[in-house]
C-alpha cells in the first residue's frame, strides 16, 4: 500500500517524529512523508509515533492508498525532493 503522512507536532517532538518516519518513508516537504509500506510496517510506524506524540496537542494524518490504485502527484512551484522515490 502507498501512504502519505502529514503531521503537525510540537517543536519539542518534531525531530523524533521526523527521525521515526525517515526509517520507512521518503521526505517530500516540511511535515510530509510518503512511500510504499506493508500493513505490518504501517502498524509499526503508528505504534512508534504513538510513543512519541502527545495526542492532546499533536496531530498525525495517514492517507492510505490501498492495492493497485495509483496516486498522481503534481507540483506547483519548488519541488523539495526529487521525483525518483515518489509513490
Amino acid at each position: 500500500m502507498q501512504i502519505i503522512v502529514v503531521y503537525d507536532i510540537d517543536v519539542k517532538r518534531v525531530g523524533k517524529v521526523c527521525k521515526c518516519l525517515r526509517k520507512w518513508l521518503n521526505w517530500v516537504q516540511n511535515s510530509v512523508f510518503e512511500g510504499e509500506v506493508t500493513v505490518a510496517t504501517l502498524r509499526q510506524i503508528q505504534a512508534e509515533l504513538h510513543e512519541i506524540i502527545d495526542p492532546n496537542h499533536d496531530s498525525v494524518l495517514f492517507y492510505i492508498v490501498p492495492g493497485a490504485a495509483k496516486l498522481t502527484r503534481e507540483v506547483m512551484g519548488v519541488e523539495k525532493l526529487g521525483t525518483s522515490n515518489i509513490i
